[in-house]
């Protein structure tokens, strides 16, 4: 623990704190999830407006890209826990049919 933060991992001035990147860890993992953010964000566009979000509130590319994996962890356990499969539209308003629509069918 820093003595500035009183956090792990951390260490500051007081004002300015800075994180150090972990280095114990799988990297062939950390690669895998780099890469796949990177190619998702390229031709996926919900990962796409996620990483443009995150670079509009002024993270960088790095740590936008560190966003989108995360999204995209959060997307394959649940698929994993639900035994789904991926669906690039799932969730996505434009596509679902309105009520309306659908009791006229």
């Amino acid at each position: 623990m820093t003595k500035q933060t009183g956090k792990q991992g951390k260490k500051g001035s007081g004002r300015r704190v800075t994180v150090l990147m972990r280095r114990a860890c799988n990297q062939r993992l950390r690669n895998a999830l780099y890469h796949w953010a990177r190619v998702s964000t390229q031709h996926d566009e919900a990962s796409r407006a996620h990483y443009a979000a995150l670079r509009q509130r002024g993270h960088s590319h790095g740590r936008a890209l560190r966003g989108v994996a995360d999204r995209l962890c959060r997307i394959l356990f649940a698929m994993l826990q639900n035994g789904t499969r991926y669906d690039p539209h799932h969730g996505d308003v434009r596509n679902e049919e309105k009520p309306e629509q659908a009791a006229v069918a």
